[in-house]
């Protein structure tokens, strides 16, 4: 049998602070004079001294008022936050139909009061509850997975996947799911890939220098990485102006193996670009570098670094932007899935995310349909080692 718990009227502690005055404050003496628990009593007195407890001399109605109010305002931000912090893990299922949404609800159970959740997920408790109860089938619940799988790969692939590549890079996780289930999920939910746009070339083939010959006549399927190489310029607006970027991409492996980024289109930019690609594969003799016929790779500087480290140079026929499709490939996916979406400030802001993009996304994580849905960088791996 639990105990009753013992009440006492405003002007009971009013009498009792004024007790424990005339017994000089000795708040222990006062409570055994009163039959008192201690700690009430000590309580009490703590209100009283601090004017807030009602019918004692230093009570003031105003500063109460005050207090409640703040105690108010405090449970409002309270709520305030949690519901900022609700809605910051929990908007992407606000969209999601009923069951997803009680789902979610069910799994913050113990973080968040159901009351709250129910009001910003726009569901009554009484049907959470009802669904509690009731149950979710397993076919509902592996649907909700793997919706939330596919969202989450859609946004680490940068939305640039269709169905099928997006279902090679799930599998690759060890992830099971159709092709079928993919694309039914990102049709219900929308997960549509970027669009293309057009793009304009830089290239200034209007001059009289030497060029080298097509080795590669649109033949661009190797055997080995390293075995010929496709390098051009391109350029991204910021509102300083215009970036340039070169880069340099093996045709067996498809990785950028090397780029270089500046406000001047010069030879220098290319060279950098070649000089870079040098030192991370360390190619061997009679390796192809193909190019457009861009001043830039006509220079004395260009041509003395191919001459130096015994490369054969290759450039595309006047205006034939087939000629070097695989890097023109590159300027399209780059364009698309990054440049295109942002506003860049400055170069410096837009150097690091192209940085970024190509260490860290196309080169380690973008898989290919043409690579056996692999990335270059796994391209490498394995080729190096079987060649072991």
């Amino acid at each position: 049998m639990s105990k009753k718990h013992k009440t006492y009227t405003t002007e009971f502690k009013a009498e009792a602070i004024k007790l424990i005055e005339a017994n000089q404050g000795n708040v222990s003496e006062t409570a055994r004079q009163l039959s008192i628990s201690m700690q009430t009593l000590s309580n009490w007195n703590t209100k009283a001294k601090a004017g807030t407890l009602a019918g004692t001399k230093q009570y003031s109605p105003d500063l109460n008022a005050l207090l409640e109010e703040n105690k108010k305002l405090k449970q409002q931000l309270k709520i305030a936050e949690m519901e900022r912090e609700f809605l910051k893990k929990g908007s992407s299922v606000l969209c999601q139909r009923k069951s997803v949404r009680y789902a979610y609800m069910k799994q913050k159970r113990y973080s968040f009061p159901i009351t709250l959740m129910a009001r910003l997920l726009h569901v009554s408790v009484s049907c959470f509850y009802d669904w509690l109860k009731r149950g979710v089938s397993k076919r509902t619940i592996q649907r909700n997975q793997q919706t939330i799988l596919v969202k989450i790969a859609h946004e680490e692939t940068r939305q640039s996947y269709g169905y099928i590549r997006l279902t090679k890079y799930l599998q690759a996780q060890g992830i099971k799911m159709s092709m079928y289930a993919v694309r039914q999920i990102k049709a219900l939910n929308h997960l549509y890939c970027k669009r293309h746009k057009r793009f304009k070339r830089t290239t200034n083939s209007d001059h009289n220098r030497a060029i080298y010959e097509n080795l590669l006549e649109q033949q661009f399927s190797m055997t080995r990485p390293n075995q010929a190489w496709s390098s051009d310029i391109t350029y991204i607006w910021t509102v300083e102006g215009w970036l340039y970027l070169a880069a340099v991409k093996d045709l067996y492996t498809k990785q950028v193996v090397g780029y270089s980024l500046n406000e001047r289109m010069t030879a220098q930019l290319v060279c950098n670009a070649l000089n870079m690609a040098i030192h991370n594969q360390k190619p061997t003799k009679e390796l192809i570098v193909h190019s457009d016929r861009g001043s830039q790779y006509c220079s004395h500087e260009y041509r003395n670094i191919l001459e130096q480290y015994g490369f054969q140079g290759s450039m595309s026929k006047r205006g034939d932007c087939y000629d070097n499709a695989p890097i023109e490939s590159f300027w399209g996916i780059l364009k698309n899935e990054l440049v295109h979406h942002y506003n860049y400030q400055t170069r410096e802001e837009a150097k690091a995310d192209i940085i970024k993009y190509i260490e860290l996304f196309y080169n380690h994580r973008r898989i290919q349909k043409g690579l056996g849905f692999k990335t270059p960088n796994q391209m490498a791996e394995d080729f190096y080692k079987l060649a072991a």
